[in-house]
């Protein structure tokens, strides 16, 4: 609970020290001012939640004072206590918001401290909304600045994702120019790159696609076995092999280990004209 501070204004000594005497016992920290300018002077150096001010006083009236709160700290709960007043006065400053009530001397006890209590209550009310609005536009801020960084990302992503795709694709156009076949054979047995000329040979002249088929329904049992041992990784030439069919080719083998960080086999192989 934040301290609550009572500012009391009254240029009367006698009616300044009941209202002490009374509200003491409410546990308030209670500040005492003869004068509107007094007043103003101990709200500039005190956080103060509810002021009670009369309103026959020397240099400005009760309302004027309060008026002049309102504008300056307009958080404050502003009571006028008299026992004369001005009643179109009173209650143009209670429309225009600068009196939250206006209560008649002499008061009973009860009722004044009942009063002041609900005038507590409404200024830590007020205060409470203040800290959750602040909270809240900081919590909207800090979402705004992650969905900015998220957006970023996003678009940095989607970009190196387009860009990956342009590259592959190039890099599909190369291997299918290329005048000899190249096989990518996963460490599952699936093959994973196929060029023209790979389809050519070994997927009925294009007809059967060899994307995501076992390399060992379409690749020739003798080169797949020669060409994906550890003895074909460690021979760096080209090898030569003839086919069951009667097609002799030359083939280089190579461990995808070594040029980058998937598993399986490269294969290439040159069909013997």
């Amino acid at each position: 609970m934040m301290e609550r501070t009572l500012l009391l204004v009254d240029d009367e000594e006698n009616i300044a020290s009941a209202l002490v005497r009374l509200l003491r016992r409410d546990g308030y920290q209670i500040l005492r001012a003869s004068s509107g300018k007094e007043g103003l002077e101990l709200l500039s150096k005190n956080n103060v939640g509810v002021i009670i001010s009369d309103q026959r006083m020397p240099e400005m009236t009760g309302v004027e004072f309060l008026s002049k709160v309102k504008e300056l700290y307009p958080d404050t709960v502003r009571i006028v206590l008299s026992g004369y007043t001005d009643l179109n006065s009173v209650t143009d400053a209670i429309n225009r918001g600068a009196i939250y009530k206006f209560l008649t001397k002499p008061w009973e006890d009860e009722l004044l401290r009942a009063n002041v209590e609900e005038a507590f209550r409404r200024y830590e009310m007020k205060i409470e909304n203040i800290r959750l609005t602040l909270q809240l536009r900081e919590a909207n801020e800090a979402l705004s600045k992650i969905n900015h960084e998220l957006e970023q990302r996003v678009e940095d992503k989607t970009r190196e994702i387009v860009r990956n795709m342009h590259i592959l694709q190039i890099s599909q156009d190369i291997l299918d120019f290329l005048p000899v076949a190249v096989l990518g054979i996963g460490d599952d047995g699936l093959i994973a790159i196929a060029n023209q000329m790979a389809h050519k040979m070994f997927g009925g002249n294009g007809e059967r696609p060899l994307l995501g088929e076992m390399a060992s329904e379409m690749i020739p049992a003798e080169l797949l076995a020669n060409a994906t041992t550890k003895e074909c990784f460690k021979q760096t030439g080209k090898k030569q092999l003839s086919l069951s069919g009667g097609q002799d080719v030359n083939y280089w083998c190579y461990s995808m280990g070594e040029l980058s960080h998937a598993k399986g086999v490269v294969l290439v192989i040159d069909p013997v004209s």
